[in-house]
């Protein structure tokens, strides 16, 4: 018998190292550029000072029109939010190219240029499903506590992920852009219900300024933007099958809230406005990880 089992040890033994997980890259308390598997693209990584060996809660940031993900790093502050709650951060460059900085692939939406993207353009939704199972299987990110947001850009981006990758993101947070679907061809003051369509309830806490000329809160503005912000949370609210609110309550002199509740699977759909904000980080990192840390998937 001791033959048998010192055989079979012998034999198991090349193996251990080929299962065992290759742990995370990155050290805590620095960010540094990884290329995600095989995919040839990169994004910024932020691993929370003190961080121990295991799993974490995963942040994407995801830049702003022309930006990038070292743009949206400094643009958030939400390394130091890191290190002060213990979640990563991940921020991606977008798959389009546009001058020094790139944009991100919402289809059937045209990008700040113009253009809306084409069948050969990068298909960003399908990198950040694959950056999740990349840093989970490297021992980093814990694939059911995934979080997104957003500048702008980034923000319609986060949105996008909230109607097409709910079964990957288990909360979203969209900053001076916040929507729900492509605007109505037949009336753009409202979105278009077929153009989103989670497949579970998406929390949502939505970050602007109303005074975004933009992105305004009011509607309007570009050709992917055009109806208002309160069309947009009040289509996520039915999404989720919300039937309380909007509740409207100042939070400080200068910031109100709307707020949908009692919703399927608790996911409800907030909005801070920021009076006299403009269209840059409006958001509170702070509350922002206050509502992602509720959820999980």
């Amino acid at each position: 018998m001791r033959l048998i089992l010192a055989a079979a040890a012998a034999l198991l033994a090349p193996l251990a190292p080929a299962l065992a997980a290759p742990g995370c890259p990155v050290a805590p308390g620095t960010t540094s550029r990884v290329t995600v598997g095989d995919t040839g693209r990169a994004l910024l990584l932020h691993v929370p000072a003190g961080a121990k060996p295991g799993r974490l809660p995963l942040v994407f940031a995801l830049h702003g029109s022309g930006g990038d993900g070292a743009a949206i790093l400094a643009q958030s502050k939400l390394e130091a939010s890191s290190d002060r709650h213990g979640f990563l951060v991940a921020a991606p460059d977008a798959g389009i190219p546009v001058e020094r900085g790139f944009v991100w692939n919402i289809p059937g939406v045209p990008t700040v240029t113009g253009k809306v993207p084409g069948p050969g353009d990068a298909d960003d939704v399908a990198f950040l499903k694959t950056a999740i199972d990349w840093l989970a299987s490297r021992g980093c990110a814990n694939s059911k506590r995934v979080y997104a947001t957003g500048l702008s850009g980034g923000g319609r981006m986060t949105s996008w992920l909230g109607c097409v990758a709910s079964d990957r993101f288990a909360a979203i947070s969209p900053v001076v852009g916040l929507r729900a679907g492509n605007p109505l061809a037949s009336d753009k003051t409202r979105p278009d219900p077929a153009t989103c369509t989670p497949k579970r309830p998406m929390p949502v806490i939505a970050f602007a300024g109303d005074a975004d000329g933009t992105n305004p809160v009011q509607g309007g503005g570009a050709g992917y933007w055009q109806y208002t912000m309160e069309a947009a949370e009040a289509r996520w609210a039915a999404l989720n099958g919300c039937t309380a609110g909007p509740l409207r309550r100042d939070l400080a002199a200068n910031l109100y809230e709307r707020l949908h509740t009692r919703c399927r699977a608790q996911a409800e759909v907030a909005a801070h406005i920021l009076r006299g904000g403009g269209h840059v980080w409006t958001a509170d990192n702070d509350a922002m990880w206050r509502f992602f840390a509720r959820y999980s998937r």
